[in-house]
């Protein structure tokens, strides 16, 4: 007799990292091509003879960081190991077997495998023809059972992006007690200044949580932290489901670093959005549907062709992140990189 497990595990599909080839441009996770800010770096190697100690568990230094940037109460402040473990939490903290979490598909694959490792019911709701949340099915979609409802934007992997209008009307049509999630992984790109800040939007609403990441435009996807800013005690359940010192002491030191360095940030940015729009002009030129896309990467939604275009890119030394039989996200590198990329997709039209 072998030992027993759950059953349902068995139809749970595995999250997809984007691959590593030796000897190939990766543009298939969206980390970002510089790498971390150079206080961080200087901060990470003044901390790393320290690592025999454990990490302050309850983050204090760096939620007191986070609170003074943001000008908000440390009280409504949690930090997780990643925003993907924070999104594990916020299912944790807000749903039995009985309830149920609506988010948008295809969105952030995580979605429906925390739901269902956490035991509580999974609602995808398709996007739009032109790839963006569809706010009114997502309305549609709430029921009694509903406790939690995660809003990408700008959405991964298509890029799309709710403007203020739109979301502060599904915002009032929400239920009070169903707790919204705008996860803001890649809100540092984001350059239309109609874009909502869900950091303002919860301190106007009670039952809204913003959620973002020190992964992506900080550049330090590899310590794993990331933050969500929410009522207090939405906050304090955060905290009450949290793995003992899950976030490392390397990353809240880099964190914070990183946090100080808001003029390098921005500039990192800014070549980051100027590649952007340079890579979506050119795959247009090409012929490419390419939706408009406010993070920093592109979504090609080839369909049948994803694979091949993937099999392709691979030939050429480039990799990107394949969705097969849907379409293929490439992240914005350096100019040569993106050159190379853009050579790829030039040669498979």
């Amino acid at each position: 007799m072998s030992v027993r497990t759950r059953a349902d595990l068995d139809q749970l599909p595995a999250y997809v990292a984007g691959r590593t080839v030796p000897g190939s441009i990766k543009l298939a996770s969206n980390e970002v091509s510089e790498g971390p800010l150079p206080s961080a770096v200087a901060a990470i190697n003044q901390a790393a003879g320290e690592v025999h100690r454990y990490p302050d568990m309850g983050v204090g230094r760096l939620t007191d960081a986070l609170a003074a940037h943001y000008r908000v109460e440390p009280e409504r402040i949690a930090v997780g190991c990643g925003s993907v473990a924070l999104c594990e939490q916020l299912v944790q903290a807000t749903c039995t077997a009985e309830d149920e979490v609506i988010f948008p598909w295809r969105s952030f694959e995580a979605y429906p495998i925390i739901t269902q490792v956490v035991g509580a019911k999974q609602v995808p709701v398709p996007l739009t023809g032109e790839h963006a949340l569809d706010l009114e099915a997502m309305l549609a979609a709430i029921t009694p059972a509903t406790r939690l409802m995660f809003v990408c934007t700008p959405n991964n992997p298509t890029g799309t992006l709710l403007r203020k209008a739109e979301l502060a009307a599904f915002l009032d049509r929400v239920p009070e007690d169903v707790l919204v999630v705008l996860d803001e992984a890649y809100f540092e790109f984001v350059s239309d200044p109609d874009a909502p800040d869900g950091v303002e939007i919860t301190r106007e609403r009670r039952n809204v949580a913003s959620m973002r990441t020190f992964s992506k435009a900080y550049g330090l996807a590899g310590l794993r932290v990331g933050y969500a800013i929410a009522p207090p005690e939405v906050a304090a359940a955060l905290r009450k489901v949290i793995i003992p010192f899950s976030v490392n002491a390397l990353a809240q030191v880099a964190a914070i670093a990183s946090l100080e360095a808001q003029d390098e940030l921005r500039k990192r940015c800014a070549n980051v959005i100027a590649e952007r729009e340079r890579v979506h002009r050119e795959l247009v030129s090409l012929g490419y549907e390419v939706p408009e896309t406010q993070a920093n990467f592109v979504w090609l939604p080839l369909g049948d062709r994803t694979a091949d275009f993937n099999e392709h890119c691979l030939q050429n030394r480039v990799v990107v992140r394949a969705f097969v039989g849907e379409g293929a996200r490439v992240t914005i590198g350096r100019p040569e990189e993106n050159d190379a990329f853009l050579a790829a997709a030039k040669s498979f039209v």
